[in-house]
């Protein structure tokens, strides 16, 4: 898990206004970022509007960052600008993606806090999960009883990946441990997933929140 003051140096898109993206928080630790409606997608934006990819934010020398759209049929636009080629991002800019959603950049200069840690809890909207203690809270309750220790490690997983597909494969390495990640079957994952569904939903009827996307993987998604 990266460090409080690590989270503080990295630069971050956050989820604006009313959209699909609300809330969500991804640092730009690697190389590219990918925008689309893709599955595969770094943020993926459930939008018919959005292109398969339809922009990327790139890392320039000395950790600054550029967006630009990747020939989309709706439009990329920076601070209301449409886009026409990359242009170089600095704190406070937006990112509209079409009419479907906006990310707002936070550079890694900025004074207000960029962790995705508070008291310990890692998340956003209306899930949260408090790594130290291994408390869930859902839509703004504490999850009781406390999920299994393979769902708790599932749902850490997917929230820390928010709005990104987290594969089987994944999944068989990082919540099954050791020894036990042999032999996994999909049947098993499945029954996982469904299980850690069913809890979510027993604190917040009507939110299913784990997506499965076939041939892929699953996605928390807190509008479902």
């Amino acid at each position: 898990m990266m460090s409080s003051d690590r989270l503080a140096e990295t630069p971050v898109l956050i989820g604006q206004g009313t959209g699909p993206l609300k809330g969500g928080r991804w640092l730009l630790t690697g190389e590219t970022l990918l925008i689309g409606r893709g599955p595969e997608c770094d943020v993926v934006v459930p939008d018919r509007q959005v292109s398969r990819h339809h922009a990327r934010v790139r890392r320039l020398a000395e950790g600054e960052y550029e967006v630009e759209d990747l020939d989309s049929k709706n439009g990329t636009h920076l601070n209301g600008i449409a886009l026409h080629g990359p242009r170089r991002l600095v704190d406070g800019d937006v990112i509209q993606i079409a009419l479907a959603a906006k990310l707002l950049y936070v550079g890694s200069e900025a004074t207000m806090p960029l962790t995705l840690e508070d008291e310990g809890r890692v998340g956003h909207g209306r899930v949260a999960v408090d790594r130290q203690a291994h408390r869930i809270w859902v839509a703004g309750r504490e999850l009781d009883p406390p999920l299994s220790p393979p769902q708790y490690r599932l749902l850490e997983l997917l929230i820390t990946r928010a709005g990104q597909v987290v594969s089987r494969e994944e999944i068989v390495t990082l919540v099954w441990e050791g020894s036990e990640s042999e032999g996994i079957s999909e049947q098993a994952i499945d029954a996982l997933v469904r299980r850690l569904r069913d809890r979510l939903g027993e604190a917040d009827p009507g939110h299913s929140y784990v997506t499965t996307v076939r041939g892929h993987g699953f996605r928390l998604d807190e509008n479902a």
